[in-house]
Formats: C-alpha cells, sequence, structure tokens
C-alpha cells in the first residue's frame, strides 16, 4: 500500500509539468538571490567600513535582494494553483470511484467524505512541498560550499553540527508518521459518526438520545486525543532542540570568525556572510515542520490509494434486449437478507412485494434495480443478466424510488429531471402523475424556485422521487416504500396513473396489495408466498404480516 501511495503521490506532483517547471525555476531564482545575498551585504559593508566607493556594491544588493522578494513572492502563488489543480483532480478520481462502487463501497459515508475532502487537499500539496524541501536543501548545500570558500575553518566549525540536525529530523519523522496516520483514520470515524447522527437528527430528538448519541459520536475522541498528543509532544521536542541547535552554531561560528578576524582572514563584512551562510545552512532544520506535512501527505495518499484499488464491480457492456420489462431473480442471494430467492415478475405486472421488517424487501428492490448485486445468483431484465448490462442503458428503463429520497439539484425542476435531461413538459407530466405539481406551482417561482428555499413535508418530498422515477418513462418502475408518507386516498390516485409498465412496490399496506396483480411474500430472506391478496389473506402468517405494520 505505501507503494501505490508514493506512485500516487508521484503523478500528483508531475500532474501539471508547465506549472511545476515555473514553481522549480522560481524557487531555484528565489535560492540563488538568497545565497547571493549575504556574499553582497558584506560588499556593502566592507566598502562602506572601508571608505571605498560603495554605489556599485550597494546597487548590487539591493537587485539580489528585490531579485529574492520578487521570486519568494512568485513562489508563494504559483504552489498554490498547484496543489489547488491536484487537489481537485485527486477528488474527481475519488469521487468516480465511490460513485462506481456505489453500495458495494466499504468505505462509510463520513469516511468517505473526509477523505475527499480533508486526504485530497493535503496530497495534492506534494509537488510545493517537496519543490520548497528541495529549494531549501539546495540553499543549504551551497551555504556550506560558499562558507568554506569563505573560510574552510568555519565550514569544519559549521559541518560539526550537521549530525545534530540530522539526527533531530529522523527523529521527528519516525515520531510523528505513526501518529498522523492515527490522527487522520480516527478523524475519518468521526466524521462516519457525526453525519449519521446529522442525517437522523429528528429520530434522534424524538426518542430522547441525544446524550447517548453525542456520547456514540465522541466515542473515538481518546484515541483522537493520544495521536494529537503524539504529534504535539514531537513537534514540541523538535522545536526547542531546533531553537537551541541554530543560536548555538551561530555563536560557536562568530567565535571561530572573530579568531580569523583577528589573524587577518576576514573582514567585517565576512564575518556577517558567514553568519548568513549558517543561517541559510541550517534552513533544512527551520523547515522540519515541513517533515510533519510531508508525514500527513504520505497518510493522507496511503488512505486515498485505499479507495482508488477498491475494484468496484466490472461494468456491463451489452445492450438491452427488447421486451416488456419482465424481471427474474435466479437463485440470488445476498449473505444476511436474502437466501436463493426464485422470482418471476411478469412484463407490465403490478407487484406488491410484503415482509415484516427485516425479511429482505428493500434488498430484493435493490437487486431488481441493479443498484447492488447479489453475492450468488443472477438477477434479469427481458432475459438479459442486469450485471452485463451498459449501465446507462439499464438507468434509462428502470425508474427508481424510496421513501427519503435525496433530492439533488439547484432547482425543483432540476431535482425532478436528475439523471434523466427530461424535457420540461415530460418533468410536467411526471409531478401531475405524482400528485406534486399543484404544490410546486405555488411556489415562490413555481418548478424555478431553488431546492433550498422549497419547504417540502416527508410526503412531499417522496412524490418529488417519485415523479423524477416517472421523468425518464421508464420500462420498470421500482418504489422501495415510496409511497408510505402518501395518505391512502393520494396514494390510490398516484398508483392508478402510474400506467400499464411493471410495477414492483414495498408496501406496508393492506389495500395496496389488494389493487396488486400479484404479491410477493418475503419472510426471512425467502419467498414464502407468491399470488393474489386475496388468495394470500386466507394465511394467518400474511395477516399477520399487516397486524404487526400497523
Amino acid at each position: 500500500m505505501a507503494g501505490s501511495a508514493d506512485r500516487l503521490l508521484r503523478s500528483v506532483a508531475l500532474l501539471d509539468r508547465p506549472r511545476l517547471a515555473a514553481v522549480v525555476v522560481t524557487s531555484l531564482i528565489a535560492a540563488g538571490a538568497g545565497l547571493l545575498l549575504p556574499g553582497a551585504l558584506a560588499g556593502a559593508t566592507d566598502a562602506v567600513l572601508g571608505g571605498r566607493s560603495s554605489a556599485g556594491a550597494v546597487v548590487w544588493l539591493l537587485v539580489v535582494g528585490v531579485a529574492e522578494i520578487a521570486a519568494d513572492a512568485v513562489t508563494m502563488l504559483l504552489p498554490a494553483r498547484l496543489t489547488s489543480n491536484a487537489s481537485a483532480w485527486l477528488r474527481r478520481r475519488v469521487t468516480d470511484r465511490l460513485l462506481a462502487l456505489g453500495t458495494h463501497s466499504p468505505f462509510a459515508a463520513g469516511d468517505a467524505v473526509s477523505r475527499v475532502t480533508g486526504d485530497c487537499a493535503a496530497a495534492g500539496g506534494i509537488a510545493a512541498v517537496v519543490v520548497q524541501l528541495v529549494a531549501t536543501g539546495l540553499m543549504s548545500s551551497g551555504a556550506v560550499v560558499l562558507l568554506a570558500l569563505l573560510d574552510w575553518r568555519l565550514a569544519l566549525v559549521f559541518l560539526g553540527s550537521l549530525p545534530f540536525a540530522l539526527l533531530l529530523a529522523r527523529s521527528h519523522l519516525r515520531g510523528t508518521a505513526k501518529d498522523v496516520l492515527a490522527y487522520q483514520q480516527v478523524s475519518g470515524e468521526l466524521s462516519a459518526r457525526l453525519l449519521d447522527a446529522a442525517a437522523g437528527l429528528r429520530t434522534i430528538a424524538a426518542s430522547g438520545t441525544a446524550d447517548a448519541e453525542a456520547a456514540r459520536v465522541l466515542r473515538p475522541l481518546p484515541r483522537l486525543n493520544l495521536a494529537g498528543q503524539g504529534m504535539w509532544r514531537t513537534q514540541a521536542r523538535m522545536v526547542w532542540r531546533a531553537g537551541l541547535l541554530l543560536p548555538t552554531v551561530e555563536i560557536v561560528t562568530l567565535a571561530a570568525a572573530g579568531f580569523g578576524v583577528l589573524d587577518g582572514r576576514l573582514s567585517a563584512g565576512d564575518v556577517l556572510a558567514a553568519l548568513g551562510y549558517v543561517a541559510l545552512g541550517l534552513g533544512l532544520v527551520t523547515q522540519i515542520p515541513l517533515l510533519t506535512t510531508l508525514s500527513r501527505i504520505r497518510s493522507a495518499a496511503h488512505r486515498i490509494t485505499e479507495v482508488l484499488d477498491t475494484e468496484p464491480p466490472p461494468r456491463g457492456v451489452l445492450g438491452l434486449l427488447p421486451g416488456n420489462g419482465t424481471l427474474e431473480l435466479r437463485g440470488a442471494t445476498v449473505h444476511g437478507a436474502l437466501a436463493d430467492v426464485d422470482l418471476t415478475i411478469p412484463g407490465g405486472c403490478f407487484a406488491a412485494v410484503v415482509g415484516s421488517s427485516g425479511s429482505g424487501k428493500s434488498t430484493a428492490i435493490s437487486l431488481l434495480a441493479g443498484l447492488r448485486r447479489p453475492d450468488a445468483g443472477q438477477v434479469l431484465l427481458d432475459g438479459r443478466d442486469l450485471a452485463v448490462l451498459r449501465p446507462e442503458e439499464l438507468r434509462a428503463v428502470v425508474g427508481y424510488a424510496s421513501a427519503e429520497p435525496a433530492l439533488l439539484g439547484v432547482t425543483v425542476s432540476d431535482a425532478v429531471a436528475y439523471g434523466s435531461w427530461a424535457s420540461v413538459p415530460a418533468v410536467d407530466a411526471a409531478c401531475r402523475t405524482a400528485r406534486i405539481h399543484d404544490v410546486l406551482v405555488r411556489l415562490p417561482r413555481g418548478y424555478d424556485t431553488l431546492l433550498s428555499e422549497t419547504p417540502l413535508s416527508g410526503g412531499e418530498s417522496a412524490r418529488v422521487g417519485l415523479a423524477r422515477a416517472l421523468a425518464r418513462n421508464p420500462r420498470v418502475l421500482l418504489l422501495d416504500d415510496a409511497t408510505a408518507g402518501l395518505d391512502t386516498i393520494t396514494e390510490r390516485a398516484v398508483t392508478a396513473e402510474l400506467g400499464r409498465r411493471t410495477r414492483v412496490v414495498v408496501t406496508h399496506r393492506a389495500a395496496m396489495a389488494a389493487r396488486a396483480d400479484v404479491v410477493v411474500w418475503l419472510e426471512a430472506g425467502q419467498v414464502r408466498a407468491v399470488g393474489p391478496h386475496a388468495r394470500l389473506w386466507q394465511l394467518p402468517g400474511y395477516r399477520a404480516v399487516f397486524t404487526e405494520e400497523t
């Protein structure tokens, strides 16, 4: 996994090569100017103190200083664009993979959001961080060379401090890597729990379990605190050690340079230059926090590759067969939900799926809709396995609606046409069929009202979701309790206008089951019976299903 993460980071770093080249060039200019600055300062100082003409030296000092400031300014702007582009590219890849995984995704919703937002943003900064570290390394190396050219004795004094600097960097990296990864993993777990709680706010409030839910959400906090304290302890050790190392080396170098001045080898300007080279030489020490950032980036890349390396189900490549919407389950098994189910729903049939809670109703509908694949067995539409169908063709002929649909889009019209690019007349017709048109036209801007400003009840949202499924004029319509929030009269009116397409409805109402052509009775993940409601009603166990629901 570490190798995959490093390969991903290399791809991210090289994603925008022209802009990366510009960042490298400006960083090199800034590093070069920074190395020239101590020498220019030494020349100007000696010229002034020696009573010589200092105009040229001062002008050169200004040129070098302005060049460094300009290059530094550019290197602050370009990496930001480089990072934002890389983060957007990563987010697109991770989002595409999560969407491809669909209901097969092993990642909790909150954890997935954490990976798309925080981890992609962190990993997107790899190029900027690496360029900054390389530029700092070049400046440090160059400073040592220039210090040696100034006086090899000073270079020896400085080199004596390098083992301490390297040891400091190594211990910092080793101390933070594990804590950073743990911190990000626990943050993802917290996000997942918080998202679940936010989605169930009404249930939590109604059940009076706010305190218990808060305790559940915050349960990972001790582990997060432990990882955070580990990072801060390592950071604190690095800060005070680096804070001692730099002035110690400067004092020792300054003392050695003082002997050089007494011996006549060095001038006052050379002493200033030596101190500048020492500061540049220890630049890597001052940039050690970047090593923490680099560790965080590698941990983020590790979490991203976990998503990208999770293979989605194979994509179908075949087209639809002509037909009237016949659905079949052949030995369909979903571990823990359905067991070896065989079922045929003829085309144009109105089928009701009933059963007690946990009987596998929603799982069966998800299989028929192609929203998930069975662990064993087949799901067929007009004789062709859904697994081999091209997804875009499957989605064009299968409409799906649930009791609590997620309404997406900017306006109400967008929400109804979402995924189908339905025309305005098709949206209007679908809303009329779903008995939601009269509600929507009374909104301030009708169908063009912003979805975020549209007050919809649970039943009204369900009808908008139903209209969305109808807008594509599907061959098959699958309703997972989508009419549960409607009153009996509205439910009857809606179902009466669904047309002669194949309709499969999960229901808890005996009246709905009575209107169906056939009822599929599920119990403990298996088909208990299939037949007309009137015949099944003679069975006490069947009647008990509706008694339990009421």
